[in-house]
This record gives structure tokens, sequence and C-alpha cells, in this order.
């Protein structure tokens, strides 16, 4: 590489030894390496050079290395700095975290761990610029709650800090963590969301870590699990707080090793992986209810974003509800509908217990049902249960003049969702066989507009080429 574009690390270590070591590898990825001793040495260097990436040991002759983390994070907050630590000192890493540092690596240095977080640093100048117009139109909003959001968002996305994300349900909280993954140094990596709610307890240890051939019966093939499925990206833990304490135990060392050992493996596998993580429940009164591991819950909430709830940034309903609408219609290949006066004002005013979630499905259920292009007040039936996508399958069972069967609540595989979809479909399947296909009259017949049945058949997978 010509040294007159070669990218140049500091390295701050009073040890001969280390500096030598981490000078040769540097400098055989092709960067320009200086090194200082002390303090003192670095904060002249710093001045006086402009560097890509700053590795700095903790324990320093006249000082340490968290002076410096803290020094470079007010004077220089484009430099990326990685903390060396000694071996096993979990909270001196995590109070690097904390101050600002970009990652760490303890010692004896993993000369390929070393390598990786270079790697990733370096790529932090080019990642977020490329990726801004994509944050600023997947996050929207203008209140100030929401631009505070997006530039800690910003800042955050240049950490390989552990992140625990808060906030009520429907409020955004996996987008968060998803752009923070991709305005950061691992955009080109996976992002792998998992609900930790949703695995049942006794297949939690093979689908994190994964399993080997022949570890138990059903075990055909090697399976990897979602923390190799992750590698080089991140894995974003939603509702951590369900994890039972067993695998938190197991989750905890995995963290602090950056290794994993399937079922039925001699050995553990390194693993390269961000760790994001979400819940709407209070994390800090479970710890203290012991209903969550203390060490677990300080190891993930290195750094703490609060996002907002829609009642909160009641200012953003308008500019939201108008992309929503037209995202609703572009999915559904219809004509954009707008809202009356009085539905905006219903909008603000509404106390949005299910967040940006309920709002959307408040609006595709308007939309469906609205005459003409506007939605009005009415439409949004904000007195009603709004959070579910099933309103409209009671709508039409209201319509259909068809007798149906009992719902048996006895049968353990029946759904409440599942049979009044069932009851929607068969009543609009007469209803465009009486009227061989024709859409318009189908619609009459079953007393909604033709935009709520194309709505319909479209969630119901019917939809066929018009024949009006």
């Amino acid at each position: 590489m010509n040294t007159q574009t070669a990218k140049k690390v500091l390295v701050i270590d009073d040890e001969p030894d280390i500096r030598a070591l981490l000078e040769i590898t540097l400098t055989r990825m092709g960067l320009e390496v200086d090194s200082a001793d002390c303090v003192a040495t670095a904060k002249q260097k710093l001045a006086s050079t402009q560097y890509q990436l700053c590795l700095t040991d903790m324990r320093l002759p006249d000082g340490d290395g968290l002076e410096l983390v803290k020094l470079i994070q007010q004077d220089y907050p484009s430099l990326p700095t990685a903390m060396i630590t000694a071996f096993g000192s979990v909270e001196t890493a995590i109070d690097a975290l904390k101050a600002g540092a970009f990652d760490f690596l303890s010692k004896p240095v993993d000369l390929v761990q070393l390598r990786e977080l270079v790697e990733k640093a370096l790529k932090l100048d080019a990642a977020p610029v490329e990726n801004i117009a994509a944050q600023q139109s997947e996050f929207l909003g203008k209140t100030p709650i929401m631009l505070a959001l997006r530039q800690r968002i910003h800042k955050l996305a240049r950490s390989q800090a552990p992140i625990y994300i808060q906030g009520e349900s429907g409020s955004g909280k996996e987008r968060v963590a998803r752009l923070i993954h991709q305005l950061g140094p691992r955009a080109e990596g996976p992002f792998i969301p998992v609900n930790c709610a949703a695995i049942p307890t006794d297949l939690m240890e093979s689908e994190f870590f994964g399993y080997i051939k022949g570890s138990f019966s059903g075990a055909t093939a090697d399976k990897p699990g979602l923390f190799q499925a992750a590698e080089n990206g991140t894995l974003f833990l939603d509702e951590i707080a369900d994890l039972p304490l067993s695998m938190q135990v197991k989750l905890l060392r995995a963290i602090q090793e950056k290794s994993v050992r399937p079922i039925g493996a001699q050995a553990e596998v390194p693993v390269n992986v961000r760790i994001l993580s979400a819940t709407h429940k209070n994390l800090l009164q479970q710890v203290e209810n012991n209903e969550f591991r203390e060490d677990l819950y300080y190891r993930i909430n290195v750094i703490e974003v609060q996002v907002p709830s829609l009642r909160e940034r009641a200012g953003d309903i308008p500019e939201l509800a108008t992309v929503l609408l037209q995202k609703i219609a572009e999915e559904y290949q219809l004509p954009a509908a707008s809202l009356s006066k009085q539905a905006l004002n219903g909008l603000k005013s509404h106390s949005f217990p299910g967040n940006v979630r309920e709002l959307e499905n408040i609006l595709e259920r308007a939309f469906a049902l609205c005459e003409g292009s506007q939605i009005e007040l009415a439409d949004l039936n904000l007195s009603g249960t709004v959070q579910s996508n099933n309103s409209a399958s009671q709508d039409t069972i209201a319509a259909s003049s068809e007798p149906v069967e009992p719902f048996d609540s006895e049968q353990p595989s029946a759904s409440l969702e599942d049979y009044l979809a069932d009851i929607e479909k068969s009543a609009i399947l007469k209803a465009l066989d009486e009227t061989r296909w024709n859409r318009t009259a189908a619609a009459k017949k079953l007393g909604i507009s033709f935009r709520a049945l194309r709505y319909r058949l479209q969630k119901l997978g019917l939809d066929q080429p018009d024949s009006d």
C-alpha cells in the first residue's frame, strides 16, 4: 500500500514487547503505525497527527487508558479507540466501552481478533455517511426527542459496545437495532433478530449455540446456532427478559468469552458478534425480583437507549401517517388515501398503547374500509379494538348472511384468528362464485367497498386479475 495513503494507527503501551507485536501486525496490514509509551506522549501525538484508529493499554506510567478514551471522545470524537485490558478484566472493559471506546482486546492479544477489530474500526469512515439517507427515511420524525434519538443511534453505530434498547411494545425497538447495525462497520454482515420469548425452553441451547451431527437423536447433520449465523454481524435479542435463568448463565458466558460450544462438541468455537438486546419489561425490576441475573444485566446494558412512545412524539403522527398510507397503497396496488382534518386530529389525541405498530394497523384497516380516497374519523374506529389486523374479518362475518358453525374452543389446535379467517374466506369465495368473480358485484353483495374487497383478497391470497 502506498504510505502516502496508508491509514495511521496510534499504539499506546508501556511494554516494548507488546508495542512491537502490535506494530508488526498492523504494518503487515498496510497501516502506518506511531507508538507512545505514556499518556503525555500520546497527547502530543494526537495533537499533531490525524489518526484513523487508536489502541491503548489500560495501565500506563503517568495515567490510565480511560483518561485517554475520555479525552479522545471529547477532542477527537471521530477517532475510534480500542482498549487493551488484562485477561479477565470484564469490569475494566465495560468501563472503557461506557467511556466511549470502540471495542476492547484482552491480553495476551489474539492476533486474529486484533485484525478483525482493526478492519471494522477502519470501516467507520465510510459506513455511516452512505447510510444517512436510509436512517432518515426508516426512522421518521422531526420532534426534538426523535432528532436526539437519531443522533444517539448514529453515535452508537460507531461503537461495538453491547446496547440495551428499552421501549414499549410497538415503539420500534427492532428498527433502532437494525439502524445501529446498518450505520456501523458490521453493515455488510448479517443482522439476526431473535424473539427470545418464542423459543421453547428445551430448544434454546441448540438454537443459540447449534449442535453437531450425532449429538442426540435426530441430529443427522451439523447445525450452526444463532451466534454462528450472526458471525461478523449483529445478534439482536428481543424480549431478552423472557430467557430462563438457566439460559441466562450460558448466554453470559458466550458474551464474555466470545465463543460458544455447540451441543456435542468437545471444544468452543470463537464468534465475532455484536450483541443488541431489548424488552418492553422493566429489566432492572426483574433483577431486583431475582428473575434476571444481575451480572448479565450489566453485561448487556453497557449503554442504554430509550425508544420514546408515540404519545411522547405526537407531533410526528402526520408525517408517519402519510408515509404509512403510501406504503399500504403501494403494497395493495391501489391509489393512496389521505386523512381528513377530523381524522388526523383524532389520531393526534389517541393514546396509542400499541405505538407505531398500532398506528399502522389502524391505518391499514381504515384504508380498506373507507369510501373514496379520504379516510374519515369514523373509518379509524379509535374507540374499538384497533391493535389486531383481524377486525376486517369480523366486518366480513357481519356482512355474510350465511350461518356459521360454532367455534369449538375445546380443540387445542383451534385458533380464533384462523377460525375468523376461514369464515371470511368462505363468505368472499361464495360471493365471487355467485357473481362469476365479478369483484365489483361481489363487493356490493357483501356490503363492502371494492377497495375493502380487494384489500381482503390480497390478505387472504385470493387476488386474481381483474374480471370486472
